[in-house]
C-alpha cells in the first residue's frame, strides 16, 4: 500500500466540496432534537418534582447501592416507559436537587448494564427482552444531566461534573464489551456523543464551568466510543460529516485539539503497521504516550478512519485567525449581546497555543512517517502547576483508557499533549482577558531541541506523498504572519470551498501582520521544521515537484529574515535547527537560498551571548548553525562562478553574485565563530572546518599557478598572497587566532587542545607558500610556550590528558620543523627549541623562570622529566634538530641523514690514521654514536 489513495483523495477536495459533500448534515438534528430529552412531567412542574424524587429514590434503592440488589418489579414495558419519563425529569432538575439526580444517574447506569454479556440482576425484565430500544432512550435522557445550568456554585458544579463522569464511564464499558447493540443504536451513541459535547463546548469558554471541568473527558470519551463503533459498526458518512461540522466549532478549547492530535498520532501507528513491515522505526510517543486504538480494526478501516479522523477540525492553519474560529452560532450569540467584535472574546486567547499544539500534531505525524523521534513540547513548571486534574483523583479509573502514565524514556516528566490540553482547559477566563504580553511569551515557553541527528528510516515514503498529505497546512501555517496572504497571488488555496460567512470572514480578514507572528511564531516555528525534515529525507535522484520548491524555499527565506531590531527570532532558530544537512542535498535550485542562510548564520554565530526569548540550547544551536557553515565552505571554492538568482524580483540591469563573492563573508564567519566559541565539540568542528578552507584554498591557487595566470583560469581573481581571503593570508589569520586560544583559554581542555595543534600540524603541510618566516617563527614560539605552561602547571594538575596534549605539542614543533627547516636557522627559534626539548628532558630549565636567576648546568639538575611519554616526545624532536640545524638545504638534498660527514672522511684530515681512535656508544638501545677524539686546527680546514 502506498499514500496514492490519500493524494487522490486530498486532489478531490481541492476541487471543491469534499469527501461528505453528496451527503447531509445531522448537525441540525443534534442540537435541536429536544423530543426524546423531555419527559412529560415538564407540564406539572409544580407536582412533577416531587413525583420524581419520590419515585427514583424507591427505585435506587433496587439496584444495590445501600443493599444486595433485587430483581426489578417492572415487568410490563408501561410500567417502564412510565419510569422512564420520571427519570428523565429527574436527570434535568436543578443541581441543588443532588440526591435526587445522583439516583437518576444511578438508576440508568445499572439499567445500560442491559447492553453487556451478563446485566445486573436489578435490570428490568422489559430492557432484557429488547435492549437496544431502551438503550436509546435512556441514552438520550441522559442528555439533561449535561445540559449547564445557570447560576450554580462551584461546588454544585464539581457535583454534577462526578455524575456526568459516572455516566460516561458506565457508556464506555458498554460500548467496548457490548455483543447486541443494534446499528442504529450505536448511531445514537454517537449521536448523544456529539450532542453533549456539543452543548459543553460550543459556547465561548468560561472558567470552572462544567464545560471547562468536563471538555477533556467528554472529548476523549466521543473519540474512544467513535474508534470502537469504526471496528464495530463503522459510522455512517452523514455522521462523519456532522463530526467535522461540529468539532470546527468546538477549536477554540484546547483540549479537541491536543485530543485530536493523540488520536491522529495512534492511527499513524496503526496505519504504518498496515503500510510497512515490522522493521519500521516506531515512533517515541507509541510507547510512552499514546492512544489505545481496539485492536480489531481491519486495515481497511484504519485506513478509512485515520484519513477521516485527521480532517476532522478542518484546516489546523484556521486556528491562527480568530476571524474564522469565532464565526459559529454562539459566538455570534455572544456579540448580540455585546458591542465587542466575536473574535475578541477572551477564551480566544488561547489560540495561539491551539494552534501551537496542532502543527505540533502534524509535525508528529511527519516524524512517525520518516521513521525519527519527535522532540516533546513541553510546558514550564509554572503552567503545569496550573493544571486541574480531571476527573478528579478520588474518581478516576485505575488505568485511563486515553493517556498513559508511564514516563517516558528520554526524561520526559509527564505525557506533553495532554497536560497541555489540561492547561488550556483551565487557563481562559471569562471576566479578564490575558494580558498581550502573556500571549506574546507563549513561544517562550517551549523547548526548543533538534532532531536533525536523527536518520530518516530508509522505508519512508517519498517527500512528494508527504507534502501531498501534509503540505497545504504546513505551507499555510509557515507563512502565519508573513504578510503572503495579502499578496492576491497567493491567496489560500481551498478558501472557497468554506461555508459563505466563513469564505466572508477569510476575505474580510485584515491583521496587524506583527501581531500575528509575535503571538503565533511558535506553531509558525513548529512548522517550518516539519518541513525541513521532509525535504532533508530527500533520497538520492529523488523527484519533488517544482511548486513544493518554490513554495518551501519562499517560507523559508522569509523564516530566515532578521528584523529590525535585530533579533534571532523563533522560526530562525527552528529553521537553523533543522536544516543542517540542506546545503548537502541535491536539491533543485537551493543556492537561491544561500544568501538568506548566510546573513542568518551571521546573526547567530559571532554573537557570544544572543539575546533569545525562548528556551533553546545554545550548544545545539549553534552546532546546527556550524553545520550549515560547513557546507557553505566548499561552494565559493568549486563553483565560484555560479550565479544566485533572486526567487522574487531581481536586480535589474545589475549583475548577478556569484558564489564566489561570499568567500570572505565565509571565512570571517568561520574566523569570528572560533573566536567566541566555548562548546569543545562545536570547537572541533570549526577547526576541522578552517583547516579543510587553507587546504582548498592553498590548493586551488596551486593549481591556477599552475595555469601560468591566476586571471586566466576559473578562479575569480584578486585572491593574490596580500588578498584577505587568500591561502597565505588564512595561514597566517589562523595560526594567530588558533595559537592564541591554544595559550589563553583552550589550555585546559585536552580535546580542544588536541584537535588546535592537529591543525597547527595540518596547516603545516598544506602546501602553502609566500609565508614570510618571521609568521612560522610567531606560531613556533607560541607552541613552546604553550608546552611550557603545561609542564610547569602544580603536580595535581598533572594527569595523563595532560602529557597527551604535551606530547602532541611536540608533534606539532617536529611537523613545523620539517616543513620549514630554515627556522633552526634563527638562533632565537632554536634556543626556544632547544629549551622545550631541555625542559621535556629533564624536567626542568637550566634558565629559570626569571632572566635574572643564575644558570643551572646539568650536573647540578634533578633528571625528573614530567613523564616517560614526554621525555619520549622531547627526545624524538631533538633527533630532528640534530638532523635539521646548520644544514639546510643538504648538498645532497632529500636524505635520511643531514650531512655527508663518515669515519672515511674524517681520517682524511685527522692526525691519526687508526680507525681504531674512534669510540662507538649506544644511548637508549636505538641510538649509534661515533666519537672521534682528535682535536683539529683551523688549517685543516672544515668539512662538507
Amino acid at each position: 500500500m502506498n499514500l496514492g489513495i490519500f493524494n487522490r483523495v486530498n486532489l478531490k477536495e481541492g476541487e471543491g466540496g469534499g469527501m461528505y459533500s453528496e451527503w447531509a448534515s445531522l448537525a441540525s438534528i443534534v442540537r435541536h432534537e429536544t423530543s426524546d430529552k423531555e419527559s412529560v412531567l415538564t407540564k406539572f412542574p409544580d407536582s412533577g418534582k416531587d413525583v420524581a424524587m419520590s419515585i427514583v429514590k424507591e427505585l435506587a434503592s433496587n439496584i444495590g447501592l445501600t443493599q444486595a440488589p433485587a430483581p426489578s418489579n417492572l415487568a410490563t414495558d408501561r410500567d417502564v416507559l412510565w419510569c422512564m419519563e420520571v427519570i428523565c425529569y429527574g436527570l434535568s432538575l436543578p443541581l441543588n436537587e443532588h440526591d435526587a439526580i445522583r439516583d437518576c444517574v444511578h438508576i440508568y447506569c445499572d439499567w445500560l448494564t442491559v447492553l453487556h454479556p451478563v446485566p445486573n440482576v436489578s435490570v428490568p425484565k422489559p430492557l432484557i427482552d429488547d435492549p437496544n430500544l431502551y438503550a436509546r432512550k435512556m441514552i438520550g435522557h441522559l442528555h439533561n444531566l449535561f445540559i449547564p445550568r445557570k447560576g450554580e456554585g462551584a461546588d454544585t458544579i464539581r457535583r454534577q461534573a462526578v455524575l456526568c463522569h459516572r455516566v460516561l464511564r458506565t457508556l464506555q464499558q458498554a460500548a467496548q464489551c457490548s455483543t447486541v447493540m443494534s446499528h442504529e443504536t450505536w448511531e445514537a451513541l454517537l449521536v448523544f456523543m456529539l450532542a453533549i459535547n456539543e452543548t459543553l463546548l460550543a459556547a465561548p469558554t468560561i472558567k470552572d464551568d462544567v464545560g471547562d471541568q468536563l471538555c477533556e473527558r467528554v472529548l476523549s470519551v466521543l473519540f474512544e466510543v467513535w474508534l470502537v463503533a469504526c471496528g464495530k459498526c463503522f459510522p455512517s458518512p452523514p455522521l462523519w460529516k456532522t463530526l467535522r461540522e461540529m468539532a470546527i466549532t468546538w477549536r477554540h478549547r484546547g483540549a479537541l485539539i491536543s485530543t485530536w492530535s493523540r488520536v491522529c498520532l495512534a492511527l499513524t501507528h496503526k496505519l504504518l503497521g498496515v503500510m510497512y513491515p515490522p522493521t519500521f522505526p516506531k515512533h517515541q510517543y507509541y510507547d510512552s504516550d499514546h492512544w489505545n486504538v481496539p485492536n480489531d480494526l481491519t486495515d481497511e478501516t484504519i485506513v478509512q478512519s485515520w484519513f477521516r479522523f485527521l480532517h476532522t477540525i478542518g484546516s489546523p492553519v484556521d486556528l491562527s485567525r480568530p476571524q474564522i474560529i469565532s464565526q459559529t452560532p454562539k459566538f455570534l450569540q455572544y456579540a448580540m449581546v455585546s458591542d465587542t467584535d466575536p473574535s475578541s472574546h477572551p477564551s480566544l486567547h488561547i489560540l495561539p497555543l491551539n494552534f501551537l499544539v496542532a502543527i505540533k500534531g502534524i509535525s508528529n505525524l511527519v516524524d512517525a512517517f520518516l521513521g525519527v523521534m519527535s522532540e516533546a513540547l513541553v510546558l514550564p513548571e509554572e503552567e503545569h502547576k496550573k493544571e486541574i486534574p480531571t476527573p478528579p483523583p478520588h474518581r478516576r479509573p485505575a488505568k485511563s483508557f486515553s493517556v498513559s502514565s508511564v514516563s517516558q524514556k528520554g526524561g520526559m516528566s509527564k505525557s506533553a499533549l495532554i497536560s497541555l490540553g489540561r492547561t488550556m482547559s483551565s487557563s481562559t477566563t471569562s471576566s479578564a482577558a490575558p494580558s498581550v504580553s502573556s500571549m506574546t511569551s507563549i513561544s517562550g515557553s517551549w523547548e526548543v531541541s533538534s532532531a536533525s541527528g536523527q536518520q530518516p528510516t530508509l522505508l519512508r515514503p517519498k517527500c512528494n506523498s508527504l507534502l501531498h498529505l501534509f503540505g497545504e497546512w504546513l505551507f499555510e501555517a509557515a507563512q502565519v504572519g508573513t504578510g503572503l496572504y495579502h499578496n492576491p497571488n497567493l491567496i489560500r488555496e481551498g478558501s472557497g470551498r468554506r461555508s459563505g460567512s466563513l469564505g466572508s470572514a477569510q476575505d474580510s480578514l485584515d491583521l496587524d501582520t506583527n501581531s500575528v507572528a509575535n503571538r503565533y511564531q511558535a506553531g509558525r516555528a513548529t512548522a517550518l521544521a516539519s518541513l525541513c525534515r521532509i525535504f532533508c529525507s530527500k533520497k538520492t535522484g529523488e523527484q519533488i515537484l517544482p511548486v513544493y520548491y518554490a513554495r518551501f524555499y519562499l517560507v523559508l527565506m522569509h523564516g530566515l529574515k532578521i528584523n529590525e531590531k535585530r533579533e534571532v527570532e523563533e522560526p530562525l532558530i527552528s529553521i537553523l535547527m533543522h536544516c543542517a544537512d540542506i546545503l548537502r542535498l541535491d536539491l533543485d535550485g537551493i543556492q537561491i537560498m544561500v544568501p538568506h542562510i548566510l546573513e542568518a548564520l551571521e546573526r547567530v554565530l559571532p554573537e557570544k551571548d544572543l539575546n533569545i526569548k525562548i528556551n533553546v540550547n545554545m550548544s545545539e544551536l549553534r552546532r546546527a548553525s556550524i553545520h550549515v557553515l560547513l557546507s557553505l565552505l566548499p561552494l565559493p571554492l568549486h563553483f565560484p562562478n555560479l550565479t544566485i538568482k533572486e526567487l522574487i524580483g531581481g536586480h535589474g540591469d545589475k549583475p548577478l553574485p556569484t558564489l564566489g563573492q561570499l568567500k570572505t563573508r565565509i571565512t570571517n564567519l568561520l574566523i569570528n565563530a572560533l573566536q567566541v566559541e566555548s562548546d569543545p565539540h562545536n570547537t572541533h568542528m570549526l577547526l576541522g572546518g578552517l583547516l579543510v578552507l587553507v587546504q582548498e584554498t592553498a590548493g586551488i591557487e596551486q593549481q591556477s599557478q599552475d595555469k601560468n595566470s591566476i586571471q586566466n583560469s576559473s578562479y575569480p581573481s584578486g585572491h593574490s598572497a596580500s588578498s584577505p581571503d587568500s591561502a597565505s593570508s588564512l595561514f597566517v589569520k589562523a595560526t594567530y587566532l588558533v595559537c592564541h586560544r591554544l595559550i589563553s583559554s583552550w589550555k585546559g581542555d585536552l580535546c580542544v587542545s588536541l584537535a588546535a595543534l592537529e591543525l597547527l600540524c595540518g596547516l603545516a603541510s598544506s602546501g602553502v607558500t609566500d609565508i614570510d618566516r618571521v609568521e612560522w617563527e610567531r606560531g613556533m614560539k607560541w607552541v613552546c610556550d604553550y608546552i611550557v605552561y603545561q609542564c610547569w602547571r602544580p603536580p595535581q594538575a598533572h594527569s595523563k590528558d595532560l602529557h597527551s596534549s604535551v606530547v602532541a605539542a611536540f608533534t606539532a614543533v617536529s611537523t613545523w620543523i620539517m616543513a620549514r627547516p630554515d627556522l633552526l636557522m634563527n638562533k632565537h627559534c632554536l634556543h626556544n627549541v632547544l629549551e622545550v626539548i631541555e625542559l621535556g628532558i629533564s624536567g626542568s630549565k637550566s634558565q629559570g623562570k626569571r632572566r635574572d636567576e643564575p644558570i643551572k648546568m646539568k650536573d647540578d639538575k634533578e633528571l625528573k622529566p614530567v613523564s616517560m611519554r614526554v621525555r619520549d616526545a622531547a627526545e624524538a624532536l631533538l633527533t630532528i634538530v640534530l638532523e635539521h640545524a646548520g644544514y639546510f638545504p643538504t648538498p645532497c638534498g632529500a636524505e635520511s641523514v643531514s650531512s655527508l660527514v663518515d669515519e672515511n672522511l674524517l681520517l682524511q684530515y685527522s692526525s691519526v690514521s687508526s680507525v681504531e681512535a674512534f669510540k662507538y656508544f649506544v644511548l637508549h638501545d636505538n641510538i649509534l654514536i661515533a666519537l672521534l677524539e682528535d682535536p683539529l686546527g683551523n688549517h685543516q680546514g672544515t668539512y662538507s
